[in-house]
């Protein structure tokens, strides 16, 4: 599902007389459909910017990206802005650790948003929405209102409940149970096996060891 070749990342800190920071040095892995490999290392290391890289949100210094996109192997580095959108669409899930919603937009629409994308019925959605809310212990009182002035666990569950809202191929997920209390995290871990068995290829960063290990197969030590 996903190939990354010698890939690096250095910050330039233009304000600093151009001082350059290397993140990430020359990284190759590859990941397959089904399966669920964790990203380790230290704070700081790079965890995080790794799965902004293979999502698009970082450019890389150097090296390949290829994920496999309707059944077509594309080459993320050099991709159009636009082309980049339509594989976050349909390819790329991605669970950060913050929620960023446009205010005043309902919870059950910016969960239901990534499947209208898609062109699923709205009532369809929308149902698939209230499942994974009531399924991550979100009040239903609070589906219509924004997420803005939720609680951070509040929050991080409705980040996660979009994120699982459509089956996407590739899943990045960066510590998507670091806020949570024991039943909601258990609850994400059967949202990711359930990913899993639906054909996913997962790459996850996790706050907890016990966990990574209950559901990733191998890591990627950074």
């Amino acid at each position: 599902m996903l190939k990354v070749e010698n890939l690096s990342k250095q910050f330039t800190l233009h304000q600093q007389g151009g001082v350059q920071i290397p993140v990430i040095p020359r990284l190759s892995f590859s990941v397959t459909s089904g399966e669920a490999v964790a990203i380790t290392g230290p704070s700081g290391r790079g965890k995080s910017s790794l799965l902004k890289l293979l999502f698009g949100s970082y450019i890389a210094t150097s090296g390949s990206i290829k994920i496999l996109h309707e059944a077509e192997w594309l080459e993320l580095t050099n991709i159009s802005p636009r082309h980049m959108m339509d594989v976050r669409n349909k390819t790329i899930g991605y669970v950060t650790q913050f929620l960023r919603v446009i205010p005043r937009v309902s919870t059950l629409t910016i969960v239901s948003e990534p499947l209208i994308y898609r062109g699923v019925e709205v009532s369809a959605a929308l149902l698939r929405a209230q499942n994974l809310l009531d399924q991550l212990n979100i009040p239903q009182k609070l589906w219509h209102l924004s997420p803005m002035t939720f609680s951070g666990g509040e929050q991080q569950r409705v980040n996660i409940a979009r994120g699982f809202a459509a089956h996407h191929p590739l899943l990045l997920l960066d510590e998507p149970t670091a806020s949570l209390d024991d039943e909601n995290r258990n609850r994400v871990m059967e949202l990711i096996r359930e990913a899993q068995k639906n054909g996913s290829a997962i790459l996850a960063v996790f706050h907890n060891e016990d966990e990574r290990h209950l559901v990733c197969e191998r890591d990627i030590a950074l």
